[in-house]
């Protein structure tokens, strides 16, 4: 079965982007930007792919984007209505007539993912924002976080969304001399034992 993968950057205090939606004080720089091109290189934007040198590089992980209308706005204000078109799209909004014919815009989040979990192909990228993946917390098998060394104080949170405690355990964590991290989390899945 597919994989729901939560790839997304975040500050030290676990922000995904300022109160705004601002996002570009993240830097993409370094080792560490070297590190993403190579090991995620369909998480570029189309129009970066080139200007990245990712533009031949085949997928290694996603074949497949999920996000939330916050964050396919911002493209779709630049007049950018599809910002993935080498992966398959989809954007969950329950007002959003669809812009272009390669995104597909759905209204369940949940039944969505869990349709896609059962075709074949690549991992499912969930790309933001925080509400969306608060709604999607419990479809959700792995976090692969980008923490920058950064604090903004508010904003967007990586889970925008009601108490409710989902543990993670984690798997491998790279540093950079940049002070960026890339941890990867796998889903505690509750045993047999546990829900007896």
């Amino acid at each position: 079965m597919r994989k729901l993968t939560y790839y997304v950057s975040a500050t030290l205090d676990g922000y995904i982007a300022g109160p705004e939606g601002q996002y570009d004080f993240l830097p993409f720089e370094g080792e560490g930007a070297a590190a993403i091109l190579e090991d995620f290189p369909e998480t570029m934007p189309t129009p970066a792919r080139e200007p990245f040198g990712v533009a031949d590089r085949a997928a290694r992980r996603f074949d497949t984007v999920v996000m939330g209308r916050a964050t396919y706005e911002p493209g779709l204000k630049a007049g950018l209505t599809s910002p993935y078109a080498h992966l398959k799209q989809y954007v969950v909004s329950r007002t959003l007539l669809s812009p272009d014919p390669a995104v597909t815009v759905v209204d369940d989040p949940v039944a969505l993912v869990r349709e896609l979990k059962e075709q074949g192909g690549m991992g499912i990228w969930l790309c933001g924002g925080g509400k969306l993946a608060a709604t999607l917390r419990d479809e959700i098998d792995e976090l692969i976080i980008k923490r920058n060394p950064i604090v903004i104080g508010s904003g967007i949170p990586l889970f925008d969304g009601p108490f409710t405690p989902t543990n993670f355990a984690p798997v491998t964590t790279r540093a950079f001399d940049s002070g960026l991290t890339i941890s990867t989390f796998s889903k505690v899945r509750p045993s047999a034992d546990d829900r007896n």
